[in-house]
């Protein structure tokens, strides 16, 4: 494995870099915290000069619609529905019966042997 001494060097200046940053980072941070807000003084609420009245205004008559006569449909005859036959169903033929056919035997391996 390759010794590089100035790689390490480097590292060490980089963690102490790095150390010296957070810290300077964490009591930047407690300053923040601790110093105070200035108080915000509160203001007048403010009033609103009144705004004229709105009059009230009459409710519109609308003039009735006049009433539309539906015309009457005149009555269909009802539709006779055949009745369909249903057909017949063939018979189906036997199947012939097929012979018994030995059950397969598979070769053995015992768990011992290791396979080549």
């Amino acid at each position: 494995m390759a010794n590089y001494p100035g790689l390490t060097h480097l590292l060490a200046l980089f963690v102490l870099a790095l150390s010296l940053m957070i810290s300077e980072n964490l009591i930047k941070s407690h300053r923040i915290l601790e110093a105070t807000l200035p108080m915000v003084p509160e203001l007048p609420k403010l009033e609103l000069p009144h705004l004229f009245d709105i009059p009230s205004l009459p409710k519109p008559e609308l003039p009735s619609l006049p009433k539309v006569e539906l015309l009457s449909l005149p009555e269909l005859p009802k539709l006779e529905i055949l009745a369909i036959p249903k057909p017949e169903l063939p018979e189906v033929p036997e199947l012939p019966r097929l012979p018994d056919f030995p059950k397969p035997t598979f070769p053995f391996i015992p768990k011992g042997t290791a396979m080549k």
